[in-house]
């Protein structure tokens, strides 16, 4: 007899792949609603990415630009159901940085405003 037990060893079920499924102690409610949890949180990644990319357009977007970025690239990673308002976040956020740029250039300063006609 084998110190620690049995010596034989389990065959995982059929259709399994090869492997036995792995035991992480939480049940398959519990893992559900960790999994729906986890895709709010990307999907409000994906939504504030719009967000913040829009409102550069229009203010700080030195920091904004920056932020919908890596928002936007964060919810897409982490397979977000609003695939496209992240996208439209990531695109907003350039535009943010590309904006920035070109009135840096024309103004010469990264401070910029509206000038009266």
């Amino acid at each position: 007899m084998h110190p620690f037990g049995s010596t034989t060893t389990r065959t995982p079920p059929p259709g399994a792949g090869g492997r036995a499924p792995a035991d992480t102690g939480i049940g398959t409610d519990a893992r559900s609603r960790l999994e729906s949890a986890r895709l709010r949180r990307a999907d409000s990644m994906a939504v504030a990415s719009f967000v913040l990319g829009l409102a550069g357009l229009l203010v700080f977007n030195l920091v904004l630009g920056p932020l919908a970025l890596v928002l936007g690239s964060l919810a897409l990673l982490r397979d977000t159901r609003r695939r496209f308002r992240a996208t439209l976040g990531l695109v907003l956020g350039a535009a943010d940085l590309i904006v920035l740029a070109v009135l840096t250039a024309v103004q010469g300063t990264a401070i910029w405003h509206v000038t009266a006609l």
